[in-house]
């Protein structure tokens, strides 16, 4: 049986954070993923845009505030060759929208000036999934191709599979929650879409509306490449028989059923309708579609750190289930099994920032913020057990 000091499973933007922060102070690292190499899931489908959240003050914009500024300055500084810091106009999609922007304006954490139909917001970045997951996680030792079914305590480590033991486990695994036989941790699905195009249009800065359209990159004379994402899709039914599947593995090399093709179509309709109601693209060529399924909590914040153990927590404190606090330090915790999960749409600014803390937390003691850490979806699932 194979031993590593940790082990990361989930090559996503946020296990490849991950990989990298421990990195610092680790050398016995593996990062393990199904997929046949980095960001082949959700963060591969990502536009990877970086943009402020508007809104009046609370407490996650204050986070997205903190994350955005921290992973601009890392991009700029370690990754600056896959970083485009052209800036971002975004455009109120309505007059609705528009009224809600200027009661966001004694609000606003970033600069910004009127441009075009929007306001520009120099800020405003996009980098690219794949070279950015690829340089996170170049000087850790990777196992692809490999599904983990089977996760088990045993004394002091973690068995995968029963052939890789480790000593703490991470679980960056995003939507696909399987591994993690607690209730409470709850992800919702969604699936988006993104496509890249060859236009002879020239879209100069980032644009955000309905949609995200990226800062053009020209290939040859008169012609561009641009981005466009993504778009939104809960599924109510069953969607095993299609590529919308989390079980599935590498699923933009698949060849796609008939129902996936036709969701696909809709949403390269839907894309490119968005896209020309923010600029008009001349002469347009779709020439890679990506899906991938991003996660979110139920309340939209992310969740970091140590996993409570609902039956042994239940069992030393029944009155819980009768909404009785107990302190969080109190409650029975998994040993040595840690998750960054949760970060929706915004993978690309909070990933950086959460694993980070997560890593100054496990290493240095440093406390993470209460509204990340996984206490909050324990008490609000144990008081809806009450009999």
């Amino acid at each position: 049986m194979k031993e590593f000091e940790n082990i990361i499973i989930g090559a996503g933007i946020a296990g490849c954070s991950l990989a990298h922060f421990l990195k610092k102070y680790k050398d016995s690292i593996l990062l393990i993923d199904k997929n046949e190499d980095v960001a082949f899931g959700a963060s591969g489908a990502a536009g990877a845009f970086l943009s402020p959240l508007l809104g009046k003050p609370n407490a996650f914009k204050d986070l997205v505030t903190k994350a955005l500024n921290f992973s601009i300055e890392y991009y700029k500084n370690y990754f600056y060759e896959n970083l485009t810091n052209c800036g971002t106009c975004r455009i109120p999609k309505n007059k609705e929208d528009e009224d809600k922007f200027q009661t966001y304006i004694p609000y606003m954490d970033f600069e910004y000036k009127k441009f075009e139909d929007g306001y520009f917001f120099p800020i405003g970045s996009v980098v690219n999934p794949y070279e950015i997951c690829k340089k996170l996680s170049k000087d850790v030792q990777k196992l692809f191709n490999y599904e983990v079914t089977k996760i088990e305590k045993e004394d002091d480590f973690w068995i995968i599979n029963e052939e890789y033991k480790t000593k703490k486990l991470f679980l960056t695994t995003g939507a696909d929650i399987s591994l993690i036989d607690e209730e409470y941790f709850d992800i919702r699905a969604v699936w988006g879409q993104k496509i890249d195009i060859i236009t002879s249009s020239n879209v100069e800065v980032n644009y955000h509306k309905e949609c995200s359209l990226s800062k053009a990159k020209e290939i040859e004379k008169n012609r561009f490449l641009v981005s466009v994402g993504a778009t939104h899709n809960r599924f109510d039914k069953n969607m095993d028989k299609t590529s919308y599947n989390l079980k599935l593995s590498n699923i933009n090399n698949l060849q796609h059923n008939e129902e996936t093709k036709n969701i696909m179509k809709n949403d390269v309709d839907k894309l490119l309708k968005k896209a020309n109601d923010i600029k008009k693209l001349e002469n347009i060529e779709v020439i890679d579609i990506k899906i991938g399924a991003r996660a979110s909590s139920v309340d939209y914040f992310p969740m970091v750190g140590k996993l409570v153990d609902s039956k042994k927590s239940i069992e030393k404190y029944p009155h819980i289930k009768n909404g009785t606090h107990i302190k969080n330090e109190n409650l029975i915790m998994i040993d040595n099994l840690f998750v960054l999960n949760g970060v929706g749409g915004r993978g690309f600014v909070l990933s950086l920032y959460l694993a980070n803390k997560l890593v100054e937390n496990i290493v240095n003691n440093k406390e993470l913020d209460e509204n990340l850490t996984n206490y909050r979806l324990f008490s609000k699932w144990a008081k809806k057990q009450k009999k």
